[in-house]
């Protein structure tokens, strides 16, 4: 299929969108507490988020193997419509031969056009189904990953956490420099494959 879904590039427009800033009033009296998370690290390191492309790019090759299925009878028509011309040309065929043969030919030229619609529709409509799928899997993700954050927050009492992976409109990093003590990515990484599924062997 022409247009590919990029299940990694939609989960970091989701990741720079709801975790651009998550803001807690700090007391007025006391010192405020910032902390870092790297949504893009987060997002691609879950074990949730290999899975979720896996079954993308499954899906994704399914498609392609049925539009490939398609093409190929429709390119078989098309063969046989240029047979059925070149054997209407030959000037010894019997005119109800002749006229036998121009009749399979339009109805064969009828049968591209069906073809041609259904595979139009199928491509659209297979594209429109993997990224809704992919977008259901990534905001899923997202939402794991957030409320995760969240708890850290809570637990930590942090005032005001940034996501360092963020740009601004301009495209300018919207963090430009933090000390890597403030970043625990890593915890929320343990936290969210602390119950991955073993490895097959």
């Amino acid at each position: 299929m022409k247009k590919q879904v990029s299940f990694h590039s939609l989960a970091t427009l989701s990741a720079l969108s709801v975790m651009a800033l998550l803001a807690f009033a700090a007391p007025s009296h006391a010192q405020t507490k910032i902390g870092m998370v790297d949504m893009n690290k987060i997002f691609s390191s879950y074990s949730k988020t290999k899975d979720a492309e896996s079954r993308i790019n499954e899906a994704r090759a399914r498609a392609k193997r049925d539009l490939d299925d398609r093409m190929d009878t429709y390119k078989k028509t098309m063969d046989d419509i240029n047979q059925l011309n070149a054997e209407i040309d030959r000037p010894e065929l019997s005119k109800e031969l002749k006229e036998e043969k121009m009749k399979s030919r339009d109805d064969k030229i009828a049968e591209t056009k069906n073809l041609e619609r259904e595979i139009t529709e199928f491509r659209q409509q297979r594209e429109k189904e993997l990224q809704d799928q992919a977008v259901r899997m990534r905001n899923d993700i997202v939402d794991e990953i957030t409320k995760l954050v969240q708890e850290k927050v809570r637990t930590d009492s942090y005032d005001l956490v940034f996501d360092k992976s963020g740009q601004s409109l301009n495209g300018v990093p919207i963090v430009l420099f933090s000390r890597d003590n403030m970043d625990f990515s890593e915890d929320i990484i343990a936290a969210l494959n602390k119950n991955k599924p073993a490895s097959k062997k």
